[in-house]
């Protein structure tokens, strides 16, 4: 489970319901399942029972039965997972036409913006410039992104993930809404209910929409048998060149990054990767300022935290010949499939930091508790005798933002 699945899930509670232990069976049977005929009746089952669970609030049930997986049945998780993501950032909607009834295929499509800055990324409703900018994104979207027969429709508000759907029923909810706004061809609207955000200097914001295509047809340009093959890798040259200067007025005084538009729940896992080694660079540079030192006079060290094993990496800032943490990073891993990944994720950190040229990088043997603040619940971070501290800038330091991740 990632950082921002974690943030966007509520914590489940320990007993198991009826409706959760049907998950698990199901889920259970369908990883155990010998043939492709046998899965789908598994999905079939799955499918059905997530979508009434979402459809009458009751996300519990879910996240109570994927924390039991997790633990317990690794491939019956994956399973669940992949099923609950499904029902939950699409569906099918039907319309009356000319013709009688027409049924359309609807997804949340999550558009990933990383961005970093000397000053807190902007989040919240996009109006004024932004909108202008949003009228000009949308044809750069059907033109390089969309198959020829989707309907797109953009709601107004530069998400965070703090602002994001925090449960799989507010999510499929999102993504019916905004995909009946697409298949009507409606402009999107938002509640303007969003909560504020924290301010941090390296994050991802995200533009939400619903796509809507007649069912059965393609969703992605890249889907399409064309003359013209186009792989996914195109059509991410494509939309970065044309996209990216108007994207630029949505996030004004901070660098940024584009990631291909794709469904919700794959964006934020890809987000959460990728925002990782900004998140590290965003950190020294504002050291640097707020510190008045160069990247050489800082130090780095670099702890494993977790229970069992390496759950994150926290990276710790101090100056060099200072014995006090004065800032922190989290790096986090990503369950089974960073276990093997080469390079090894201490080696991809060591790597941005030497590439940020710091005077001193150190990485503490061991693994370390996940600590946090008790008083604010920031996570603490090592110092170079390997006590958990809090990070504290100097006093004299004037600081908008104290933390990043």
């Amino acid at each position: 489970m990632t950082p921002a699945m974690k943030r966007l899930r509520n914590k489940s509670p320990l007993r198991l319901t009826r409706d959760a232990e049907r998950l698990i069976s199901l889920s259970t049977g369908l990883a155990a399942s010998g043939s492709r005929l046998e899965d789908a009746r598994w999905e079939h089952e799955l499918a059905a029972l997530c979508i009434k669970l979402m459809e009458s609030g009751n996300s519990t049930a879910l996240e109570s039965a994927l924390d039991q997986t997790f633990q317990s049945n690794p491939s019956a998780h994956d399973a669940l997972a992949e099923i609950a993501e499904a029902q939950a950032e699409s569906g099918t909607l039907t319309i009356d036409d000319s013709d009688g009834d027409k049924s359309w295929d609807v997804m949340l499509l999550a558009i990933p913006l990383v961005a970093w800055s000397k000053y807190a990324v902007p989040s919240g409703p996009i109006t004024g410039a932004g909108m202008a900018a949003l009228d000009a994104i949308t044809p750069q979207l059907y033109a390089h992104v969309l198959a020829r027969n989707a309907r797109l429709s953009v709601a107004p508000f530069l998400y965070s993930i703090d602002q994001m759907p925090r449960d799989f029923s507010s999510v499929r909810k999102l993504a019916l809404r905004l995909g009946a706004a697409a298949m009507r061809q409606q402009a999107a609207h938002t509640d303007g209910k969003a909560p504020d955000t924290a301010p941090l200097l390296a994050d991802t914001r995200f533009l939400l929409a619903g796509v809507a295509v007649p069912s059965g047809e393609a969703l992605f340009r890249w889907q399409e048998h064309t003359e013209a093959r186009n792989t996914r890798s195109d059509c991410l040259e494509r939309w970065i060149e044309q996209g990216r200067p108007h994207l630029a007025t949505l996030l004004p005084g901070c660098s940024f990054e584009c990631l291909l538009p794709d469904a919700y729940f794959v964006n934020c896992r890809e987000s959460d990767r990728f925002v990782r080694p900004p998140t590290i660079r965003a950190a020294v540079a504002f050291l640097e300022s707020a510190l008045k030192v160069n990247a050489s006079q800082l130090r780095a060290v670099i702890a494993g935290v977790g229970e069992t094993r390496v759950d994150e990496y926290r990276v710790s800032f101090l100056k060099r010949g200072h014995d006090g943490v004065v800032e922190g990073v989290v790096w986090p891993l990503f369950g089974r499939e960073e276990e093997d990944a080469e390079p090894a994720p201490l080696g991809d950190i060591q790597t941005v930091l030497k590439d940020c040229k710091l005077g001193e990088v150190t990485a503490l043997d061991g693994l370390f508790a996940p600590e946090f603040c008790e008083d604010c619940g920031a996570p603490l971070f090592a110092d170079a005798d390997g006590e958990m501290v809090h990070p504290e800038l100097p006093e004299e330091v004037e600081s908008t933002v104290s933390h990043y991740h």
